[in-house]
């Protein structure tokens, strides 16, 4: 019955303009975390800066969660719908953690390596926009996308570990041990978050080809 439905009636297709809404916005918020760091004369800004694209993203998680419960027929399980909505608002929120924290811990100088991890996670959001741009058109190269997302995971990895190692080797004050450690960790989590989001398209791709 739900197949017959599925043919007599049209499915929702705004999902889709608003995920690319929010795969955009969650590029821009982490590119804006490499420019804080970049440019770290006044992260208070930056931070405010990144911070606005956590509230936009939250706006359009919301909107798609609202359509979700107003829709009877949607392009794909509502499950994943939902799941894909969270998984990509959970990235920016964590961009966010990581930018807001270097504030709070009155951070005043960027410690090297940090601004290469960020640019990892501002181009494994890239890879999520190219996705997301294509996820409603069942190419099969979308899963390329996920494999480079996999990719940029694992390297943020390495630079995570990297990082953290010569942060205990260099770093003789405890305080800013544990400043610093949390901040790369919740740099790297966000990649790790990046990785939900392609395995949820791989998911839905696979499950709708």
């Amino acid at each position: 019955m739900a197949g017959l439905l599925g043919k007599l009636l049209p499915r929702e297709k705004s999902f889709f303009v608003m995920f690319n809404q929010q795969a955009e916005n969650v590029r821009a918020g982490a590119q804006a975390m490499v420019e804080m760091l970049e440019h770290f004369e006044h992260p208070e800004v930056g931070a405010e800066k990144v911070e606005s694209y956590e509230h936009i993203g939250d706006t359009i998680t919301h909107g798609i969660m609202t359509r979700l419960n107003q829709t009877f027929i949607t392009p794909f399980d509502r499950e994943d719908i939902h799941e894909l909505a969270s998984k990509i608002d959970d990235v920016i929120d964590l961009v966010d953690a990581a930018a807001s924290r270097m504030v709070t811990y009155r951070v005043t100088a960027v410690r090297p390596g940090v601004v290469d991890l960020a640019r990892t996670i501002r181009d494994a959001t890239e890879q999520i926009v190219a996705a997301i741009r294509v996820l409603d058109k069942k190419e099969e190269h979308i899963l390329n996308y996920c494999i480079e997302i996999n990719r940029l995971e694992n390297l943020a990895d390495r630079q995570c570990r990297d990082l953290i190692a010569t942060l205990f080797d260099q770093e003789r004050d405890p305080v800013q041990i544990i400043k610093w450690k949390e901040i790369i960790e919740t740099l790297e989590f966000a990649t790790d978050k990046c990785e939900d989001v392609a395995n949820v398209i791989e998911s839905v791709t696979l499950k709708n080809a």
